[in-house]
């Protein structure tokens, strides 16, 4: 997912309006309107960073698409390969 759909995906999620969003984060607006209108590409690891922080704060209204999920390899998480007998 690119950067334009993910931001605006993320901010929806919560339900909060751009202005919202911007002063909830402390993000200026005009960096949120440039990645939103695909001129500007926040880092991977901002988006990632808010996906966290808005899943495990509870500020999640709506649940993210199946593909707007972030693989769990790709944030460092531990994957287990399930044992079988």
């Amino acid at each position: 997912m690119d950067c334009r759909s993910k931001i605006k995906e993320l901010r929806e999620s919560t339900g909060m309006n751009r202005k919202e969003f911007c002063q909830y984060f402390q993000i200026p607006y005009r960096t949120v309107t440039e990645w939103e209108l695909d001129n500007r590409h926040a880092p991977e690891y901002v988006l990632r960073l808010l996906e966290y922080y808005i899943r495990n704060e509870g500020l999640m209204k709506k649940p993210l698409s199946e593909e707007g999920q972030i693989d769990p390899v790709l944030e460092g998480g531990d994957i287990h390969e399930k044992e079988t007998d």
